[in-house]
């Protein structure tokens, strides 16, 4: 028992950036123990899904055609029969709203020790090292489990860099047999809630406004900063509370997890909550009149000066 099994994860038509991440994740894992990486996808548009997780490292592409959105009961059952298949050594899911609701009851059903959240792991023998976060990821913790029988473990996102390349897995379907006396639940529709005009996870180069703002009419400032960049516009909690912008723009620990190719940080210290969720990015720039303000030992690039002489520069610059 060598082998890794990662699940993708979809959202209503796409795969979400997470299942690539996953695939490093499982790349990793899979050389400590010898064994190949298996990737696989339940529902929806299982061949295009499946032609984005062959990547570099994964030796196999697994399709289980049930159902289109995700369901806890679909997924359990998949998900289990894909372990009995494969008999991984680890079964590795996304620390996300899908992946919580099923892991755990997967862990249960298999008798399998369960990890969540973790930002790093590694297999020494049958020991499984997870390093997680605590406290506002203010404390790093770390823990070992037996996994001679095997493990189930969530990985927050963001702290693996995406699966790149394009890889020469062998791609299969797999035929599970759905217990419909043990389906609950089914989907039967969406809704927007919460200003959700916009997902900031997905965005390319976002625009991060902090309590450095001062005012909510300044907000408007940092709003055409980012039409001008063709940014999207997010905030540090302050900002949220202060309902100067809506939940679903925030950033940190207690809002969304977002790895951008830029993120542009302004008038944010750089607390550890808010750290927790944009560390990830690949280019940070920070704007802070504060010079040992945290979010400078982060940075790829640190701008000491007062944003409101700053930004209308950068407006004046990008805008035309």
């Amino acid at each position: 028992m060598s082998d890794v099994l990662a699940v993708a994860e979809h959202r209503r038509g796409d795969l979400r950036d997470v299942s690539l991440e996953l695939l490093t994740a499982g790349r990793q894992l899979a050389d400590q123990t010898g064994g190949d990486l298996h990737a696989a996808v339940i529902g929806g548009t299982v061949d295009e899904f499946a032609e984005k997780l062959d990547r570099e490292g994964v030796d196999r592409v697994v399709t289980v055609a049930e159902g289109e959105e995700f369901n806890h009961d679909v997924y359990l059952q998949s998900v289990e029969q894909l372990a009995a298949a494969v008999d991984p050594a680890v079964v590795l899911t996304p620390n996300s709203v899908n992946g919580l609701d099923y892991a755990p009851a997967l862990a249960e059903s298999l008798d399998l020790p369960y990890v969540s959240d973790a930002v790093d792991l590694s297999l020494d023998g049958d020991a499984l090292t997870a390093e997680r976060e605590m406290y506002g990821s203010k404390v790093a913790t770390t823990c070992a489990v037996d996994a001679s029988d095997g493990v189930v473990a969530t990985i927050r996102g963001g702290e693996w860099p995406a699966a790149e390349g394009t890889g020469g897995a062998a791609i299969e379907s797999l035929e599970v047999e759905i217990d419909e006396s043990r389906v609950f639940s089914s989907v039967t529709g969406f809704e927007e809630v919460g200003g959700g005009d916009v997902d900031i996870s997905e965005a390319d180069v976002l625009v991060s406004v902090g309590r450095g703002i001062e005012e909510e009419e300044n907000i408007d400032l940092i709003r055409d900063l980012a039409d001008a960049l063709d940014a999207t516009l997010s905030a540090s909690r302050p900002i949220v509370d202060n309902g100067w912008l809506p939940k679903n723009r925030q950033v940190g620990q207690s809002g969304k997890v977002v790895t951008p190719d830029v993120y542009i940080a302004i008038g944010i210290s750089g607390a550890v909550q808010h750290v927790a969720g944009m560390k990830g990015s690949d280019t940070i720039v920070a704007i802070n009149t504060d010079p040992s303000a945290p979010i400078f030992d982060i940075a790829d690039y640190g701008i000491v000066d007062d944003l409101f002489d700053v930004v209308p520069a950068l407006i004046e610059e990008f805008g035309n």
